[in-house]
């Protein structure tokens, strides 16, 4: 039974000398020992058997026991006998270790733990790749005999041993296997294999009954994520996280802290702090949402740890990358843990990259030694290793994928404590899944928080109608006076026009900082270059910058540094200009002395209104308003949009309510009141049926869970497309990025993260401008582009394509 391994034999990179796989007895008691302590951190799952944890136990004992067979240790290299492939799936025939060892169990018992087993590879249904066959599609139609001969020759004495000591192993670990070991050979293991196949091929090809979605679909799908993600885990050699960041002296810790600045726990953090159960946090920008939000969660953790007996995980989830990157910053140093916090995106090992490098890491070593480290952290977080954890909530909706692929993100996610900000950011479609997954974790154990500046009613409501559960609305007691920090003027000249871009040249002459939004890249990018000399010329080359989000990676991280360098909030004031789009709505946590934008919906403006004065150490700080331009967009049919990016209906809206507070200073907790004025229009009720419609479509087609075993990775293109966009590199940046590719002779992940420094995200729909590069696997653009500017132009097709705002 030494002889057998789980894994293919590997080239150590040194005189590149032969090691042998990891041995199948090892690996099988690594992914045990990992589902304990899955359960050991999640506990216990609300509607679940109490036999749950046992089932996944034995599953993953069980899992990777039909590797006995010769022909997969010749496919992995561990015969005398060239490599070739083998073709069958090792794990149809581990069901028959679940029928010879588990035989005096329930029949419904070996079943799910069956169910698990064959399905952690792939799907039992669907799926439109002639490459990998469904399960039941490549064993559906075979007899006994010919279900036999797929899977043989094995060697029968290595079977008995094999059986020996797995039977040992279970009852090492208290699990309910028969008491004797089962004498088999292996003509029984397949028939034990076959029958059980047949008992999956008759539960689980056709759709669930009614009902049995809500209860053996979700079981299914949980059971699976507990397998394949302890079976991730082994396959790492990777431990969870065990001490939590968010430390039960948390509370006691910011309120010295606070008292070391002359300042208390704001009453409204101190509410957050004692509520028990979901939570609707509304107060102003700098308001200390974010520890309020850490107070309650600390709750959570306490309340849920004594009622499952694990360990919840925090999600923060944020819309944006480049707020969810500041994010893990200010938790890092929130918490003083500088590596427990994870970051989940898509870009997660080049957020690891940047910090490194921002923070003189890397540079007394090779770059390749800093990405490799990089790739390291982001992997930790994908093999879900972290107890808190900053990402978009994309990521976490690809649970609703399940699979072998997708459904241990279901698994991480249950008896979990979630902090929704910035909720207002997305739309209606988007909006709408949230809300559908948000149901599902209160299903399994979940607590729920969301967090704004800006949360109207609606949005209120509609969170606590998918809760089903009481939401506690906290907000700061009348008593308590909030800060005056904005002053209201509207232009009716647009942001680019001549009037508007000499009154912020007298503003910069004066000696201010000023902030300036555009709705789009162009007026964006117009506007630096109108504002940008005088600046410089005033204020010092480090005063002026411009930022949106069509940059080079290493570019924009550059841009990111100075921004902080020169207008981080807390910091000394200094004059300056800083231009830019919505990325600089919730992206920096910066402090400018007064602001210039484009009239946008309500919410976006808010937002935008809240990187000035933000501290309130000033007199009301003046932000102006322009009128925007309206006009239709490409694909938009009769619909105009403001400067070609924001509905014109909530914009107007925000308009005529800003216009009617002229001159005035604004009491932000009227600002609840405008927004409620926005979200009562015709406007406003037709987004609640949206919201409504895009919600009840994502439950229907991915949260019933109908088919838990159908393959549905051809939907993971979609979420692709949905949430992530593409990127593209300059053709003039080709041969760095061929060379980028080749630095590195390790894993060629790491040399893709130093490549990657050279990509700039497009809109998915923009592919059409790109041609892809099958031997490089990127998208290459002929584009103008300036380390300062950014792209510029896509030569050829973006003449012909471009209307303001919609691509770049």
């Amino acid at each position: 039974m030494n002889d057998l391994r789980a894994k293919s034999s590997a080239f150590t990179r040194p005189g590149k000398l032969k090691t042998p796989g990891e041995l199948l007895t090892t690996h099988l008691e690594n992914t045990l020992h990992a589902v304990l302590h899955i359960q050991k951190r999640v506990g216990r799952i609300p509607g679940l058997p109490e036999e749950f944890w046992t089932w996944a136990a034995l599953a993953a004992l069980l899992h990777d026991t039909g590797k006995l067979p010769q022909g997969f240790q010749r496919m992995i290299g561990n015969t005398p006998e060239p490599a070739r492939i083998w073709g069958e799936r090792h794990e149809v025939l581990s069901l028959g270790f679940i029928g010879l060892l588990l035989a005096d169990r329930p029949a419904h018992e070996r079943r799910w733990i069956a169910t698990a087993v064959a399905g952690h590879h792939r799907a039992f249904t669907g799926g439109a790749d002639a490459r990998k066959l469904p399960v039941f599609t490549q064993y559906g139609t075979d007899s006994a005999e010919e279900f036999a001969a797929r899977f043989l020759p094995a060697d029968e004495q290595q079977l008995t041993h094999l059986m020996n000591w797995v039977h040992h192993t279970a009852r090492a670990s208290a699990l309910p296997v028969d008491r004797e070991v089962p004498a088999a050979d292996l003509r029984e293991l397949t028939t034990k294999a076959h029958e059980l196949f047949e008992d999956l091929l008759h539960r689980w090809s056709q759709p669930l009954g009614f009902g049995e979605e809500d209860s053996d679909g979700l079981l299914a799908v949980l059971l699976l994520g507990a397998v394949t993600m302890a079976d991730h885990l082994s396959s790492a050699h990777a431990s969870l996280h065990q001490r939590h960041p968010l430390t039960a002296d948390y509370r006691a810790r910011l309120t010295e802290r606070l008292a070391a600045k002359g300042h208390t726990v704001r009453p409204q953090q101190d509410m957050a702090g004692d509520t028990h159960g979901h939570l609707l946090l509304r107060s102003w920008t700098a308001s200390g949402k974010t520890e309020g939000s850490l107070l309650w969660a600390r709750t959570q953790i306490d309340d849920l740890t004594a009622h499952t007996g694990g360990t919840p995980r925090i999600f923060y989830v944020l819309p944006y990358l480049a707020s969810i990157n500041a994010m893990s910053d200010r938790l890092r140093k929130e918490l003083d843990t500088p590596d427990g916090i994870g970051v989940a995106h898509s870009k997660a090992a080049s957020y690891h990259l940047a910090r490194s490098l921002a923070d003189g890491c890397g540079e007394d070593e090779d770059r390749t030694d800093t990405a490799a480290k990089a790739h390291s952290r982001a992997e930790a977080t994908k093999n879900f290793l972290e107890l808190v954890r900053v990402g978009t909530p994309y990521q976490l909706m690809r649970g609703a994928l399940a699979g072998p692929v997708h459904s241990s993100i279901l698994m991480d996610s249950t008896n979990s404590v979630f902090i929704l900000d910035e909720l207002h950011a997305f739309d209606t479609r988007r909006l709408g899944m949230i809300l559908a997954m948000m149901r599902l974790w209160t299903r399994t154990g979940g607590r729920v928080a969301v967090l704004s500046a800006t949360l109207p009613t609606a949005l209120a409501e509609l969170v606590t109608e998918t809760l089903q559960q009481p939401a506690s609305l906290v907000e700061a007691p009348t008593s308590v006076a909030t800060p005056a920090r904005h002053r209201i003027h509207t232009r009716l000249s647009h942001l680019t026009d001549e009037t508007s871009i000499t009154e912020i040249r007298d503003q910069l002459t004066d000696g201010r900082s000023v902030l300036v939004v555009a709705n789009n890249v162009k007026d964006a990018i117009l506007l630096y270059k109108e504002l940008a000399p005088l600046c410089t010329q005033l204020h010092g080359k480090d005063s002026a910058y411009l930022l949106h989000s069509r940059y080079r990676r290493m570019d924009r991280t550059a841009i990111e540094t100075g921004i902080l360098k020169r207008f981080e909030a807390g910091s000394p004031r200094r004059p300056g200009l800083l231009v830019g789009t919505q990325a600089l709505e919730v992206s920096l946590n910066i402090d400018l002395d007064l602001c210039h934008t484009s009239a946008a919906d309500l919410e976006a403006l808010l937002q935008r209104f809240g990187r000035t004065n933000r501290i309130g150490t000033l007199p009301p700080a003046p932000v102006v308003i322009h009128q925007p331009t309206y006009g239709p967009r490409r694909g938009g049919g009769g619909a105009l949009w403001a400067d070609g990016v924001y509905d014109e209906a909530p914009t107007r809206l925000a308009w005529d309510i800003l216009t009617r507070h002229d001159g005035e200073i604004v009491d932000e907790r009227l600002t609840t009141t405008w927004l409620d004025q926005v979200y009562s229009s015709d406007w406003g009720r037709q987004w609640r049926i949206n919201v409504k419609n895009h919600q009840r479509d994502f439950e229907d087609a991915f949260l019933t869970f109908g088919q838990p075993f159908d393959d549905r990775s051809a939907l993971a293109e979609n979420f692709d497309a949905q949430f992530d966009g593409t990127e593209a590199i300059l053709s003039t940046d080709r041969d760095a990025y061929a060379a980028a590719l080749d630095k590195t002779t390790g894993n060629p992940k790491t040399s893709r993260l130093l490549a990657d420094e050279y990509l700039i995200p497009m809109p998915h729909w923009a592919g059409g401008l790109t041609r892809y590069e099958k031997n490089l696997k990127t998208r290459v653009i002929d584009g103008d582009y300036d380390p300062v500017l950014g792209l510029l132009a896509v030569k050829g097709l973006l003449q012909e394509t471009y209307r303001p705002g919609e691509v770049l």
